[in-house]
């Protein structure tokens, strides 16, 4: 009977945890539109959703810990983080500095309030899955980062249920060599475990996000985006305490 009585109260404290980082994660999305709607200037705006995005794990009460963010170059770079959660775009926006954009899946462009959120603070679109537009979005990237552009990319695309890093596609690594900038590995941990892929109600839970050493392209003997993209997958693997997908009979990645 204790033991039923357990399971009760356990069942009922995760439904109201995850009912009010709902109502929080909700409240924050409309301040961060709002800020987008009618705040002037595109690094304004970034900054307030930012503070939205910040603002949400505080009155979540999810706790997190940010190491090596002294990492990123002062000048520009690209950023490229491990993808586990539906959460891991909100914690990009969160610690980032406003000077980075964000390298989106097309497929959200069919969120008419999050895609309008999301192009008011500059962030960029790609298609995975049509090739005349996967080519159009790979000269896009290309161009920015010829720009000196700064960007953040999940370079796995998307994420699955099984714990673990998958491969990484290469289009944002070739844009980091064309414009000769600095590759910055991400290792979100923690993600998983407060948004379970398979579910979109919150748990408790804490977040760890290690920002690494920086790899120059241009001062290295990377031949190709893709042994560029393996390095950067390596160097994230190497903390992040979960299996490479890559050496596995996992499912592969959508």
């Amino acid at each position: 009977m204790n033991r039923v009585l357990s399971r009760i109260a356990i069942a009922i404290s995760v439904f109201l945890y995850g009912l009010y980082a709902w109502i929080v994660f909700v409240l924050a999305v409309l301040f961060a539109i709002v800020c987008a709607t009618i705040l002037p200037g595109l690094e304004r705006r970034r900054r307030w959703v930012s503070r939205a995005a910040r603002g949400f794990f505080v009155l979540a009460r999810i706790p997190v810990t940010v190491t090596g963010l002294e990492r990123l170059p002062a000048d520009h770079c690209i950023v490229a983080a491990n993808h586990a959660a539906y959460i891991d775009g909100v914690i990009m926006q969160a610690f980032l500095p406003s000077r980075f954009s964000f390298v989106i899946k097309g497929e959200v462009r069919n969120v008419p309030l999050l895609h309008f959120l999301l192009r008011r603070v500059g962030s960029k679109f790609v298609e995975r899955f049509v090739a005349a537009g996967s080519s159009r979005d790979a000269r896009m990237l290309v161009k920015a980062a010829a720009l000196g552009e700064s960007m953040a990319i999940f370079p796995e695309g998307t994420f699955i249920a099984t714990p673990g890093l998958g491969r990484f596609r290469p289009g944002g690594f070739s844009a980091a060599i064309k414009g000769e900038l600095p590759i910055v590995p991400v290792a979100i941990r923690g993600a998983r475990k407060i948004v379970p892929p398979k579910s979109l109600w919150p748990r408790q839970g804490s977040l760890q996000i290690d920002f690494l050493q920086p790899i120059e392209p241009f001062d290295s003997a990377y031949e190709s985006s893709a042994e560029l993209a393996e390095a950067t997958r390596q160097k994230i693997l190497e903390v992040l305490d979960e299996p490479d997908l890559l050496l596995s009979d996992s499912p592969s990645q959508r």
